[in-house]
């Protein structure tokens, strides 16, 4: 989820009364300050050893009862930005998962999932590992937000964990990145805001080679009236949607089952009924959800299970004032990638060349992946280096273009027009910057 401020506070207390909050995107949204980038690293490359210390790891993950040796399957539950674990889900789905007898740990992250998404990644990749030897079974996991995201980062990276996880629920994610957030923040953000943007590399890190694994169920459910994740219409327009790599999928909105659901994006992962019903479909048999066999009388409930109707509304305030203050640091652009993303791998020469923070780099090729919107191929290329025209092309498939030679010193702004077989148009603005 990507903070909006205080302001977004306010909002939340006019959804307890019944009402709901829409928000602009900012004014910055759409600029990009990318890192050169090499081709990622392959699928089934053993992940890196962990690098936070172990009893951080340990003592972020607190779990119920009976999750040694579960007599079913045990479930992860996964936070927003800004959440604790607590604060997610201590009044929600904690006590629905235990009324029903399915034993759940839940994770909290450091800075509360403000700062670096790989360092929480890493987090992930401990808690699967420990949850699947405690239960001697493989694991589900539910994430709100940001924690929807992030356990795919440790099934990408990681490949020794595709075998840990048997169903992954993410209630609005942006999966495919939110176009309310900008990688390039020179108002200033936290960290996490910038990794969570549409085109930012860590996105593009995250959706490379697949976006899912065989063997493992996605159930991805969004809100058409999410302010934070955008877009979030149908038909494959929605930034939580996943799409191919081998894992059965089931991307839902809740109004595909009930029309009249106005769950805007903190209530979806906390309270909305219609998403509890169906996780709990996901969870009780083979596959991800099924939306069809979700009973059409769950519109006419308010609350999910295990909410409390008496504490709802203080309980709410309070989780969304969690979310809203708790502390990040500000940064101005996107934290840099780990060195295990790409192909070289780490400790390659090829790496220390590209300077962090400062941004400018001495190399002079870029290779840029160029967007088409979903269902549709690009099929013209105008790219700009500063004013000039760099190079023009069209075709039936356009799917990346190199720029070499690039100016050996100075800032520049790339600016790369697109036209897709549908008709629509997309511009990616970026910004280079050499050393000289």
């Amino acid at each position: 989820m990507v903070r909006r401020g205080r302001r977004w506070l306010a909002g939340w207390a006019l959804l307890v009364s019944g009402l709901t909050l829409g928000c602009a995107p900012p004014a910055w949204a759409g600029s990009y300050a990318p890192e050169p980038l090499g081709p990622f690293a392959p699928l089934n490359r053993p992940g890196p050893p962990l690098s936070p210390p172990v009893a951080a790891m340990a003592d972020a993950l607190q779990c119920s009862g009976q999750v040694v040796a579960a007599p079913v399957t045990p479930v992860l539950l996964v936070p927003g930005t800004g959440a604790t674990a607590a604060s997610n889900f201590g009044w929600n789905y904690e006590p629905a998962l235990t009324n029903l007898g399915i034993p759940w740990c839940a994770i909290t992250f450091p800075a509360d999932g403000n700062e670096n998404i790989t360092v929480d990644g890493e987090y992930m990749v401990y808690a699967i590992r420990s949850m699947y030897a405690w239960a001697g079974r493989r694991i589900s996991i539910i994430g709100h937000s940001q924690g929807g995201m992030i356990p795919r980062w440790a099934l990408r990276f990681w490949p020794d964990t595709r075998h840990m996880v048997d169903d992954q629920i993410g209630f609005a994610p942006p999966n495919q990145g939110t176009t309310v957030a900008s990688p390039n923040c020179p108002r200033g953000c936290q960290p996490s805001t910038t990794q969570q943007a549409a085109g930012s590399m860590f996105i593009r890190a995250l959706n490379s080679g697949a976006e899912t694994f065989p063997g493992i169920s996605y159930t991805e459910v969004f809100s058409r009236d999410d302010e934070e994740v955008h877009p979030n219409q149908e038909n494959g327009d929605s930034a939580t949607d996943l799409f191919g790599g081998g894992g059965e999928i089931t991307n839902v909105s809740v109004q595909d089952i009930c029309p009249a659901d106005v769950v805007e994006h903190l209530g979806l992962g906390t309270y909305d009924p219609v998403a509890y019903a169906l996780a709990i479909n996901a969870l009780s048999h083979p596959g991800p959800a099924v939306p069809a066999e979700i009973p059409k009388s769950v519109c006419n409930e308010k609350l999910m299970p295990g909410v409390d109707p008496l504490t709802f509304a203080p309980v709410a305030a309070q989780a969304a004032f969690q979310t809203e203050t708790s502390p990040a640091q500000t940064v101005y652009r996107e934290p840099p990638l780990p060195c295990y993303v790409f192909a070289r791998g780490c400790g390659s020469p090829a790496r220390a060349r590209v300077r962090h923070p400062a941004g400018c780099t001495r190399i002079r090729s870029l290779r840029i992946d160029l967007p088409a919107p979903p269902g549709a191929r690009t099929v013209a290329v105008s790219v700009y280096v500063g004013r000039r025209l760099w190079l023009r092309r069209h075709g039936h498939d356009l799917r990346r273009v190199t720029l070499s030679h690039l100016p050996a010193r100075g800032s520049y702004e790339i600016v790369i027009r697109t036209r897709a077989s549908d008709g629509r148009r997309v511009v990616l603005r970026r910004r280079y910057i050499a050393c000289g």
